[in-house]
């Protein structure tokens, strides 16, 4: 056989060969094509199908959607735990107005209580001294107003049962005027401080409340 025959022959084998490796590679895709077709759903459209131009779009839109989703659910979220306070908040509102309205109550009664004591009760004396009428007050107003009740008196009278104001007339503990007023805590008002004290007690809770409330309204006007 001629070197160009040899020659020959083996281009032919070596195309022969890789045509049946064609055929075979073909063969075995055709088997694995089937497979995949299975593998993905109807009506899909994988990421690898869209044309590379397109995919950052679609990956882009696909975090937005993602970005809007959680927005949403976040305001759900603060609506609800704002819902919440807001409850709360009326909640807390509500048993803090209760307890002042019973608180307030509570004074009035007590207030009312102490000014319906006789004040006759109290030994009746020639004089008295500062501190035997702050005991007298003390005696008479309740304990959670005493110290309004004291500062009202201190700058009205300074506790001096006799004090006259030279330019109105106004008279004693509370510079009534006329100082007849005192009249309708008792008739002794003139030697008996307690009368005086029970008489201011009852004006300054039907005026304004409680002493508190009267010293308030003193401290804005410098008057009751």
């Amino acid at each position: 056989m001629s070197p160009i025959t040899v020659r020959g022959f083996a281009v032919a084998s070596a195309t022969a060969v890789t045509a049946v490796g064609s055929v075979v590679g073909v063969a075995s895709g055709s088997t694995a094509q089937p497979n995949d077709a299975q593998a993905t759903a109807p009506g899909t459209t994988l990421l690898a199908d869209i044309p590379a131009g397109h995919q950052v779009q679609v990956q882009s839109a696909s975090l937005t959607q993602q970005a809007d989703a959680q927005a949403i659910q976040a305001d759900a979220s603060a609506r609800k735990d704002a819902e919440a306070a807001a409850r709360k908040a009326a909640a807390e509102s509500a048993v803090a107005k209760k307890e002042a309205a019973e608180k307030a109550a509570k004074e009035r009664t007590e207030a009312k209580t102490a000014a319906s004591r006789d004040a006759a009760g109290f030994p009746v004396q020639s004089s008295y001294t500062v501190a035997q009428i702050q005991s007298m007050a003390a005696q008479l107003v309740p304990g959670n107003q005493f110290q309004c009740f004291s500062n009202i008196v201190n700058h009205e009278s300074g506790w001096n049962m006799h004090a006259v104001n030279a330019s109105s007339g106004a008279y004693g503990l509370f510079q009534a005027l006329p100082a007849s007023k005192y009249s309708s805590a008792g008739s002794d008002w003139q030697t008996n401080p307690a009368t005086q004290i029970k008489w201011g007690l009852n004006y300054m809770n039907g005026s304004y409340g409680s002493p508190c409330q009267a010293w308030t309204f003193w401290q804005a006007n410098h008057w009751y």
